[in-house]
């Protein structure tokens, strides 16, 4: 008899859980996302290093930043770029650089000040995305202007997180150094491109030769799969390779193809990612730093609404629907989690608490955007004209 607790069990477990915690979101009406992410914290000490868990929930992020990526072929992709760099940068200013100037005003040191500034400046992507898509939001006007800002943020944030593991390790980061990991982000960028427009452009009549759905997974899986690990080889976010990935896919034109087979995978998978998050948040003893973490906290909100009032403008949006996607902005998660592993001690505790805090607000917020916005501005009038997508 086996006096150890079976992963298998454990993993099949898991998955009722996430079963009952979904169905419980349904009936009390809170998104399903913060029960997963509370059931990571309750069972932390179980799932502590458990690798089945571990690859599930970067199976289930990689899909759903493929998928994503399916959206933007390299056409529209071009248009976002072009519109979306003076609200990125602004955001760089507000959330990262504003925030790193705040913790030096509380006497930390330039890296604890920096890793504070890094934690607070990335937006959930898997959060945010995952909420757009269970609220119905993705064909709202702004949706295209939050989708191209968590892009942006996927792009700054390795280099971020790169420039805190090289100082946190002890290694000397130079300006050779950043050159060279920007070299490796177009490196990968262009390689999607040129992939895209040559192997991929008649990938749909090789998908419609497959009439085994089994294969058709196999395939494209492993495409997602490969290109995330291969940005990780290169030492990127497996998030940005998963939606390059997607980009070079999204030549083949009809895309719903492919969602159709990958969308019951990820929707299988993604939830683990969200228990994972919860048991990566270490909340240690008491509250570290706490006039310090509610000045973040606050400045957080402060800062992406901020980037929305003024940046969504630039990009095209009215004020109702740039008030919407500053709300929608607020929540901070993976790369925080990331970026937080370079803490230690009190600054570990204090990170913990900023992303917990920082998701459930962030959360709460974007369920509440549509109503405060309505609550401003009033009810929109209707208007009979055809609507033009930014990027188009």
């Amino acid at each position: 008899m086996h006096t150890e607790f079976p992963e298998l069990l454990g993993a099949g477990l898991i998955l009722l859980f996430i079963f009952y915690l979904g169905f419980l979101s349904l009936k009390i009406k809170i998104p399903n996302v913060i029960l997963y992410i509370l059931l990571g914290i309750i069972l932390a000490d179980a799932l502590a290093d458990n690798e089945i868990l571990h690859f599930a929930s970067e199976v289930g992020i990689v899909l759903l930043f493929f998928l994503l990526g399916l959206e933007f072929n390299v056409k529209r992709l071009g248009g976002i770029a072009k519109k979306v760099w003076p609200a990125g940068l602004l955001d760089v200013f507000l959330s990262l650089g504003v925030t790193t100037g705040i913790a030096l005003l509380f006497n930390l040191d330039l890296f604890s000040s920096f890793l504070v500034g890094g934690i607070a400046y990335a937006t959930s992507s898997s959060i945010t995305a995952k909420l757009l898509d269970d609220r119905g939001r993705m064909a709202n006007s702004e949706t295209e202007f939050i989708l191209a800002i968590l892009i942006f943020e996927d792009l700054v944030a390795p280099i971020v997180v790169a420039v805190l593991f090289a100082v946190s390790t002890g290694e000397n980061f130079t300006s050779l150094s950043a050159v060279y990991l920007v070299g490796k982000i177009i490196g990968l960028t262009l390689l999607a491109v040129l992939l895209g427009k040559t192997v991929f452009k008649k990938f749909e009549r090789f998908l419609d030769r497959i009439s085994d759905e089994d294969f058709k997974i196999a395939v494209l899986i492993g495409i997602a799969l490969t290109y995330g690990g291969f940005a990780l080889f290169l030492g990127l976010s497996e998030v940005l390779g998963a939606f390059l990935a997607g980009m070079m896919l999204a030549e083949i034109g009809r895309i719903e193809k492919v969602e159709q087979t990958i969308i019951p995978v990820r929707d299988l998978m993604l939830p683990t990612f969200f228990v994972y998050f919860g048991t990566t948040i270490e909340l240690g003893n008491g509250v570290p730093m706490a006039f310090l973490l509610a000045v973040v906290v606050i400045w957080s909100i402060v800062s992406k609404l901020i980037l929305g009032v003024a940046g969504g403008p630039i990009y095209g949006l009215s004020k109702r629907s740039s008030l919407r996607a500053g709300l929608s902005l607020c929540a901070r998660g993976e790369f925080s989690v990331v970026m937080a592993s370079a803490a230690t001690g009190a600054l570990k505790a204090f990170s913990g608490l900023y992303i917990l805090i920082a998701a459930f607000i962030g959360m709460f917020l974007f369920e509440k955007a549509p109503r405060i916005t309505t609550k401003i501005y009033g009810k929109p009038v209707k208007k009979k004209k055809n609507l033009r997508v930014p990027g188009d």
